[in-house]
């Protein structure tokens, strides 16, 4: 069985080509672009280009997750997500929407609003007791599938790869001890949190690594600070040669979906690489 949404909403197979995640970014303090899709209006604008640029998802945040970032509770994060999600719900009733927290409270009532999905930073664990997983219940509930990205407060590992792999799995064991079916469950290897430049740049280079879980991948680098560092860029709008390697490579390692601000741009990438990977299996209608 493939993934299934609890409303019914189709949601594209990535069995057959990765997908693409666009971002919208609902706080008014995330680090490329907080504050621009401040009313329903814009809200509404942005996704019909996402939509007409070839998104598959609507990934929509109203907490920012960068380094520094004030937390909000709640309330506040309902506050900014809910009227959007209804007005996309309304607008675009196939477009599949994913809300980006990782607070169970907030999931439940953006699911419960229209949303498909949950993409949880906390890989389903935040102030989680050992071997619980508080949105891997929720998830379970709701019938909806959930995003388990790897996460560290701090970069504190003594041996990297064999760290991460451990902490992944425990995201998907305690999920699934809570209810989660594994055809709904996703990994993400947690680019830009809790690891330093090098580790951030060793998760790309060796993602199979993360694919050979047998869960898909989702990979997210798009204008980070890491490409920042490594082009000499400071600028995250002009950052776009860094999202475009990072996205072939993480496609040619196994990522099942890449989450980027520009989606235009990463049609013809993703198109290129899945050609590659698919190898004599490709074809012109793929």
């Amino acid at each position: 069985m493939s993934w299934t949404s609890p409303h019914g909403t189709p949601l594209p197979d990535w069995r057959k080509r990765t997908l693409i995640m666009g971002i919208m970014n609902l706080a008014p303090d995330s680090f490329s672009d907080g504050g621009q899709l401040s009313d329903e209006a814009s809200a509404l604008a942005r996704a019909d280009q996402l939509l007409s640029e070839g998104a598959d998802v609507l990934d929509l945040g109203a907490e920012s997750t960068r380094p520094g970032a004030t937390p909000v509770d709640a309330a506040t994060e309902l506050a900014r997500l809910l009227p959007i999600v209804k007005a996309l719900r309304r607008r675009f009733p196939q477009a599949v929407l994913s809300v980006d927290t990782y607070k169970p409270a907030v999931a439940h009532a953006a699911v419960e609003a229209g949303a498909d999905l949950v993409n949880d930073v906390e890989g389903g664990r935040f102030e989680a007791r050992p071997d619980e997983s508080p949105m891997g219940s929720t998830c379970a509930r709701l019938r909806c599938p959930l995003i388990l990205m790897h996460r560290r407060a701090q970069a504190d590992y003594e041996d990297f790869w064999p760290e991460v792999l451990q902490d992944l799995r425990l995201s998907l064991r305690c999920a699934q001890a809570a209810g989660m079916r594994a055809e709904q469950l996703w990994t993400d290897p947690g680019f830009g949190f809790g690891k330093t430049p090098v580790q951030n740049l060793m998760l790309v280079r060796d993602l199979a690594k993360i694919a050979a879980l047998g869960f898909p991948v989702l990979l997210g680098t798009s204008r980070k600070s890491t490409l920042g560092l490594v082009l000499g860029e400071t600028d995250p709008l002009r950052r776009g040669p860094g999202n475009d390697v990072t996205a072939a490579w993480g496609i040619a390692q196994g990522a099942s979906m890449i989450r980027v601000h520009d989606v235009a741009a990463h049609r013809p990438i993703v198109r290129m690489a899945d050609a590659l990977r698919h190898g004599p299996g490709w074809s012109p209608e793929a």
